[in-house]
């Protein structure tokens, strides 16, 4: 439930919730999904649902025991603004997120109309950002979403990358992530539309990080984009002091 994470962006992960529903073409090939009926099959009692929801209230308290400072995923294995969590479970994460002020924590979302309509009830410090999956050009309203919001960083998840997106208004988000849909079924991604993304956060100065190529062998496909790696981050976080060297798996 709460681990370190090989997700070249972060350090562990941490799932007071999981279980999750498919909303959009990006959720077609959903590794969580397909990790939950295998830790299911192992007997993991976290996955006893399977990927149905499910909170796990004896998981909140997990981030105020971590003395250590760390980069910690929300919810690999759901969505926190599922429109089936209660409103009160999301403030109670938060909570934790606020007390737990050592940490930086990523929180991730396809659900950013719920996000938009309930941000105004959540507190959001330095240490909490918030980010958007925008997976082709017909979700970009994701980020005006997500702009609305008061979070200290908002950041960009094109991932899976399953089409060009010309054209992003970048005006207040401080990162981007791309990265391809790995593992079977994998769609592929164009070399063209990751190059456009990467030339227009360059213009725009954003931070840029590209996550991997994907495919039904990620490892090999690798993470080079014209030989370079791209492991930007957002500037706030830099500047912070906080430049730790996040580990590439």
């Amino acid at each position: 439930m709460s681990e370190s994470s090989k997700i070249e962006w972060t350090e562990s992960t941490w799932n007071p919730l999981t279980g999750c529903s498919k909303v959009s073409p990006g959720c077609a090939n959903c590794y969580a999904e397909r990790l939950a009926v295998r830790l299911k099959a192992m007997g993991n009692p976290n996955y006893k649902n399977s990927f149905q929801l499910t909170l796990h209230e004896n998981q909140l308290e997990v981030p105020l025991r971590w003395k250590k400072p760390r980069m910690i995923f929300v919810n690999s294995m759901s969505d926190l603004f599922h429109e089936d969590v209660p409103l009160e479970f999301i403030i109670k994460v938060f909570d934790i997120m606020v007390r737990s002020d050592q940490h930086y924590f990523q929180v991730l979302t396809k659900r950013s109309t719920m996000l938009n309509k309930i941000a105004d009830r959540l507190t959001w410090p330095p240490n909490i950002w918030m980010g958007v999956s925008v997976e082709n050009s017909n979700y970009t309203y994701r980020i005006d979403n997500l702009r609305s919001t008061s979070a200290a960083v908002k950041f960009l998840s094109f991932e899976p990358l399953l089409g060009p997106i010309p054209d992003i208004d970048l005006n207040g988000i401080d990162w981007v992530i791309v990265g391809g849909e790995s593992g079977p079924g994998a769609r592929k991604m164009q070399k063209e539309w990751v190059m456009d993304i990467k030339e227009q956060c360059i213009n725009k100065s954003v931070p840029f990080f590209f996550k991997q190529w994907g495919g039904v062998n990620k490892k090999k496909a690798g993470r080079l984009l014209d030989g370079q790696i791209w492991d930007e981050m957002p500037t706030a976080y830099e500047q912070q002091g906080a430049n730790q060297t996040l580990q590439s798996y």
